[in-house]
């Protein structure tokens, strides 16, 4: 016998304690809770807060374990699934294409904010100077695509892993390694799902360090250029972003908020790639096809930063009007064709920002690379922007890919949604019944 299940009363005690337990089994509180603990511990005890460091760390390098194999699994069961070669080649030609005209976008960006709203203009006597020696006392190199290759192992994987996909493409034992790596795949992400509980534990360690060692007292002097980055972000977001989401009939609010568990995580961990193995899971549950997320999000993590590029235009500006130097219209555009090529040597490695600023500010022989001593003190601030930005750029660049592949399926997930009220009313009506 069916039993008609009424709409949860806020006043019934059992629908509180439903709705509580929700909550509390939830990995977005646990971790904003956890954000907000290192915040308050990094302000009031700060020597101890710096201790949590290896907190943050650890998690951070039991996660990057997980990235190799499943970039590796998904790339290779992705193009050993498509047959189709062709198709493949023509998913990354329009993933780097698209790649290049945002990046584009952002750095422009970047350079505009700083222009009209000029964050440079205050008085650098005041300003904390921090040493940034290692970054201005070496010579600076130019870019090397083979040093680029060879610091970068999520490329490396990414290349091995499309080899090995093509040759299975055209092995006998192609179904048998299928089904093998189909297994191997599935222990993989059963082993992050579990990691990924410790997610809070990360995301504490990584906020405490931060306000504990840098002190959000070092934000006032500079809060001008902070405030310019988080909105300059924000717009771009939103306006840039969001635009080519309603293009495609599709919101970035509501993508945000799917996602909103691994921007809490690159919240508190300051890295992006900390949620790199759980953004690729979601974006194959949204419906991407897994071969179109096996080779844009690695890809996305190298050579789409976008997020990175307006905070590099920026800071470039930023310096430029904290010394009065003026930048002709011509020197602006040849900022951002420096950085266009520049800035892909900023993926993955800790200061490689600066080093990036560096070789920019040498090649413009106009802005003193002493500079950059002023941005160090705000630089961790403003890297939860960059990540943030960074991660939710290659989840757009994703189903932007997909989609114009014909490789998003949407209606596997609403299937499942579907799905799920049927079960939870079968367990209410038992419930009821006994």
């Amino acid at each position: 016998m069916n039993v008609t299940h009424p709409t949860p009363d806020p006043k019934n005690p059992i629908a509180k304690t439903s709705m509580v337990s929700r909550i509390l089994s939830n990995l977005t509180f646990w971790v904003l809770i956890a954000i907000i603990a290192g915040v308050i511990l990094g302000s009031y005890a700060p020597a101890t807060a710096v201790k949590m460091e290896i907190i943050g760390k650890t998690f951070i390098e039991i996660i990057k374990l997980f990235i190799a194999p499943i970039i590796f699994l998904t790339i290779v069961l992705g193009i050993s699934g498509m047959g189709d070669l062709k198709k493949v080649g023509r998913i990354g030609v329009k993933a780097l294409f698209y790649f290049e005209v945002v990046s584009t976008f952002s750095l422009a960006i970047g350079i505009l904010m700083a222009v009209l709203i000029q964050p440079g203009n205050i008085d650098k006597s005041h300003l904390q100077i921090e040493n940034a020696s290692k970054y201005t006392s070496a010579p600076a190199k130019g870019f090397s695509w083979m040093e680029f290759f060879l610091s970068n192992l999520t490329l490396q994987v990414l290349l091995v892993a499309i080899l090995t996909g093509i040759i299975l493409n055209y092995s006998k034992y192609r179904m048998v390694a299928v089904a093998g790596l189909g297994k191997v795949s599935k222990l993989v992400f059963t082993g992050l799902k579990y990691v990924m509980y410790l997610a809070p534990l990360g995301a504490f360690g990584g906020m405490a360090y931060t306000i504990g060692k840098f002190g959000l007292h070092t934000l006032v002097p500079l809060a001008k250029l902070m405030g310019t980055v988080y909105l300059t972000m924000g717009l771009f977001i939103f306006l840039v972003l969001g635009g080519i989401m309603r293009y495609y009939k599709m919101s970035i609010w509501k993508f945000i908020k799917y996602i909103k568990e691994e921007l809490l995580l690159v919240l508190g961990t300051s890295s992006s790639e900390s949620a790199l193995p759980s953004i690729m899971q979601k974006l194959e549950k949204m419906g991407c096809s897994k071969s179109v997320v096996g080779l844009v999000v690695p890809t996305g993590y190298s050579f789409n930063l976008d997020g990175t590029s307006i905070y590099l235009s920026m800071s470039v500006i930023f310096l430029a009007q904290l010394y009065n130097v003026h930048l002709s219209a011509f020197e602006m555009v040849s900022i951002i064709g420096i950085l266009m090529v520049t800035s892909k040597g900023a993926a993955g490695v800790t200061g490689s920002g600066f080093i990036v600023l560096a070789s920019t500010l040498t090649a413009i022989h106009k802005i003193p690379v002493e500079g950059l001593a002023f941005l160090l003190g705000v630089d961790k601030f403003m890297s939860e922007a960059r990540a943030l930005t960074n991660i939710i750029g290659n989840g757009v660049a994703t189903i932007v890919i997909a989609r114009s592949e014909k490789e998003f399926h949407p209606e596997q997930l609403a299937e499942k949604k579907e799905e799920m009220p049927a079960l939870r009313k079968k367990e209410e009506v038992i419930t009821l019944n006994h």
